[in-house]
């Protein structure tokens, strides 16, 4: 059973053997800053010892109330450089919203939610509420009414809240804008100043973004007192652990050649990027009419469709998404093997941003791109961007065979299928209690055939695999869960 620990981009990295303690170095160890025994006992569960390069710096900063301007790469460990600050100066006793974190995508909105929630499972009665779009307001009012202690949203639903007057962020102790050039590039510069003007002026403000444009630097001025400003080089070198690989192709044997990768290197989890939603929709027919575990990801698509695609490939029920740059901001996958290149980007740092989503914790990753002659000058501007050359390889031991007894057998199924069930955080579900559900007396399951456990607020995903997934259907069906019967179906 995989039940996920890992907190976005809070890898390991080497550190020194000198206490910073007495050398007056900046620490190397989460254990070494002045962050309660609590919250230094919940990263040593989760398998975080050494800080990042960019916690290392800012976190000893943050904890001093001071405010940051954070510059570093996508990966970086950001997300617990802020919320450990966050959490440390939380006040579980008072039912106000005393941090918010404003992002530029839903997906994102859940995924620093979900960390949040993780670094702060040792707060009892600690309230982090995901705030965006695409689904109905009234559920996130009521919640907002009853108290919060950090909201986590998109600049349009949260403006929306604070125009309804159903946020008060009157008493806000911290306000964080996470990825704060991509909110600037979707458009959100007004919305970003409109809800700093709505917050007090004796807050903390926090930058953290990948690159710092003028109007950052303007808001900078605006909004924050005195920052202290953090840069961890984004060096090509960073990408190191990923190895690079480009085939030429010709537009009429992309797919081929595509379908003939996913057979040679069989990765049980891929990302195929497209420039496109109409390239996306063609690609995934294809996959599928090849007997590829697939799905696409576009931004045209209903928000809980794309909340369904992305759990089932979290947790392995789809090997290979389909996606565009614009659907796949935010996206975070543990132990993704491969990036695909199907469409090259027209920018050499949004490559560098799409293939960082593979080789993570210390892993070897794989970038794989497919150029015509036409992307001839993308691959070089690419090279001149990572100052490395990207490996040229041939195509001519994957061109398409005939069935025989050579014939290498093409599997690509997923191995686990994914519930849903009609019960969540809201019903006080708990991971153990479907786990217990699955494998104890009436399940009967192996504990191995349970895959991930995703809890929601109003429902939960559980992954099974393939081979007894309906049997786990029909008896989640059958039994209790917590003693209630909930509703359970494939998804």
């Amino acid at each position: 059973m995989k039940l996920t620990t890992s907190i976005r981009g809070a890898f390991i990295i080497p550190s020194s053997n000198k206490n910073p303690k007495t050398s007056g170095l900046l620490p190397t160890e989460f254990s070494t800053l002045p962050l309660s025994p609590s919250l230094v006992a919940v990263v040593q569960e989760l398998g975080f010892l050494k800080l990042t390069p960019i916690q290392r710096q800012s976190i000893p900063i943050l904890l001093k109330g001071k405010d940051l301007i954070g510059q570093s790469r996508t990966g970086s460990g950001k997300t617990a450089a802020f919320a450990l600050p966050i959490l440390e100066k939380i006040n579980i006793h008072l039912s106000h919203v005393q941090a918010l974190i404003l992002c530029p995508t839903r997906e994102l909105c859940a995924q620093v939610t979900r960390d949040i929630r993780k670094l702060g499972r040792n707060h009892p009665g600690l309230k982090v509420l995901p705030l965006a779009g695409g689904v109905p307001v009234r559920p996130q009012r009521d919640a907002l009414e009853k108290g919060i202690h950090i909201a986590v949203g998109t600049p349009g639903r949260i403006l929306d809240h604070i125009t309804r007057e159903h946020l008060d962020l009157s008493k806000l102790g911290t306000v964080v804008l996470d990825e704060a050039d991509r909110m600037l590039d979707m458009g959100f510069e007004e919305e970003m100043a409109q809800i700093l003007k709505a917050t007090p002026k004796s807050r903390q403000t926090i930058f953290f973004s990948a690159t710092f444009p003028e109007e950052i630097e303007a808001m900078s001025r605006s909004y924050q007192r005195s920052p202290s400003r953090i840069t961890i080089s984004e060096k090509p070198e960073a990408a190191a652990s990923i190895r690079q690989l480009v085939y030429a192709v010709t537009s009429e044997t992309k797919q081929t050649t595509l379908i003939s990768l996913l057979q040679e290197f069989q990765p049980d989890s891929a990302i195929v990027f497209c420039n496109t939603k109409m390239a996306c929709n063609e690609l995934v027919e294809i996959l599928a009419r090849a007997k590829v575990s697939t799905a696409c990801l576009h931004g045209e698509l209903e928000q809980h469709m794309r909340d369904r695609v992305m759990a089932r490939f979290r947790n392995k029920s789809i090997r290979v998404l389909v996606a565009t740059d614009v659907a796949a901001r935010g996206i975070d996958v543990e132990n993704l093997e491969v990036v695909f290149n199907f469409d090259l980007p027209s920018k050499p740092d949004v490559y560098v941003h799409r293939i960082g989503r593979t080789g993570r914790a210390g892993k070897a990753g794989l970038a794989i791109s497919l150029a015509t002659q036409r992307d001839t000058v993308k691959v070089q501007s690419i090279e001149a961007f990572t100052r490395s050359p990207l490996e040229k390889k041939s195509l001519s031991r994957f061109a398409p065979q005939k069935d025989g007894p050579n014939k290498t057998p093409f599997s690509h199924d997923a191995k686990m299928e994914t519930l849903l069930i009609s019960g969540g955080r809201k019903e006080k579900v708990r991971a153990g209690d479907i786990l217990g559900a699955l494998t104890g007396d009436a399940g009967g399951l192996k504990a191995s055939d349970i895959g991930k456990i995703e809890i929601h607020d109003n429902f939960s995903y559980v992954a099974v695999s393939a081979a007894v997934a309906k049997v786990a259907l029909q008896r989640l069906n059958n039994g209790k869960i917590k003693g209630r019967k909930f509703r359970v179906e494939f998804v």
